[in-house]
């Protein structure tokens, strides 16, 4: 199966270390073995030298400094670091002492804050890689990569064995890691929460009614939450609070997986074609993964927000400090209504530009109003122009 080339730009001056966080199987190994060919890796998948630097850490520094100079002019890879976070304080001294540079590649920070690791005092940039975007794929295909999501083997897939794979995902990687990495003793109640967020995701979150679900409390449910965010299978959307109003809901999130196909197995879907409700929240999604990813690889720090009166008026993305409002409809043809939303944040907060996604094929502007196609909203997107 062929490797798709990815946007993200690793580089690293002379001296300097990184971290490349990310979700299982994204594709983090396979890109640091392009990117990095001639480096030293230690790969703790590997379950002897899991057990082997376990025991003994200090093994690291020792094979490390017997090897020749040339092997080590290269940045070394630890895979799955945070397997074996006591690593780290023998990574700080080689970097500190002997001018090493490291690529900490994982899945997990919170394991590694958990176990109270050395995370480096600030010393080692920070990187993410996620699925696939639209960008790397050559005639890129939205309903397959709704359906399948962009986790790179996925997408490639066809449909049969792709939908067995999610399925595999889903119950060995996802819940199992979970649980092997010890991050959760209840392991009943975050089943219950794990199929609760399927039916949740993307809504706004109302803790309680998920708590009495599980049959925990509304802390531990926020944990849950924290838990699938700290090993990058969710992200967390807050609403926008630029400008307080008592009509304006400021307190309640949304929260989203980090794949569109992993979500639509947790929520049973299967979409035949691009429309309807189904479509319409996956569509959504896939959109949102596009921006935060864009965020990530081009270094800019803006917020992505929500926006939503208590009256139930909605724009589904703010972008920075209300410059940009994106409102997100999986139709081909818009009318009045859909731009409702839009016209009620334009009155309250005046954006600079307000967008309106879906699938009609021609640009056209209704008032302040901007209507664009996918395509295009993703070409200005990955182009630089929306912010």
């Amino acid at each position: 199966m062929k490797n798709i080339p990815r946007i993200l730009d690793l580089r690293l001056p002379i001296h300097q270390s990184a971290f490349l966080w990310g979700a299982r199987k994204t594709g983090k190994s396979t890109y640091l073995k392009e990117r990095f060919p001639e480096s030293v890796v230690y790969d703790f998948l590997k379950t002897d030298l899991f057990l082997e630097m376990s025991k003994n850490p200090s093994l690291l520094r020792e094979q490390l400094l017997a090897k020749e100079p040339a092997a080590l002019k290269k940045p070394i890879i630890l895979d799955e670091v945070q397997k074996v976070p006591q690593l780290l304080d023998e990574e700080h001294w080689l970097i500190e002492n002997k001018g090493l540079r490291f690529v900490l590649c994982g899945s997990s920070a919170r394991k590694l804050k958990l176990g109270h690791a050395n995370l480096l005092g600030g010393r080692a940039w920070r990187y993410e890689l996620f699925p696939l975007v639209s960008r790397e794929i050559s005639r890129f295909d939205l309903l397959r990569a709704l359906n399948h999501g962009l986790i790179p083997f996925h997408y490639l897939q066809n449909d049969s064995d792709c939908r067995k794979s999610l399925e595999a995902y889903v119950q060995d990687y996802l819940r199992q890691e979970v649980f092997a990495e010890g991050l959760t003793r209840n392991i009943p109640a975050f089943l219950r929460f794990f199929d609760a967020f399927g039916y949740a995701h993307g809504e706004i979150t109302n803790y309680t009614n998920i708590a009495r679900e599980c049959g925990v409390d509304s802390k531990t449910v926020k944990e849950y939450y924290q838990i699938l965010i700290n090993t990058f299978l969710a992200i967390r959307v807050e609403p926008f609070k630029k400008r307080q109003s008592r009509q304006v809901i400021t307190k309640a999130s949304k929260y989203y997986m980090f794949d569109v196909g992993v979500a639509g197995y947790l929520t049973k879907r299967n979409l035949g074609e691009e429309k309807g409700a189904e479509f319409g929240k996956a569509f959504e999604h896939f959109l949102l993964m596009e921006m935060t990813a864009y965020r990530s690889y081009t270094g800019k720090d803006f917020a992505i927000n929500f926006w939503r009166t208590k009256s139930g008026m909605e724009v589904d993305f703010v972008l920075g400090q209300g410059e940009v409002a994106i409102e997100v409809k999986g139709t081909s043809r818009i009318d009045g209504k859909d731009m409702n939303g839009l016209g009620a944040f334009i009155q309250a907060c005046s954006p600079k530009r307000s967008i309106l996604v879906c699938n009609e094929k021609e640009k056209r502007v209704h008032g302040k109003i901007e209507i664009l196609s996918w395509r295009i909203f993703l070409e200005q997107l990955w182009s630089g122009k929306i912010l």
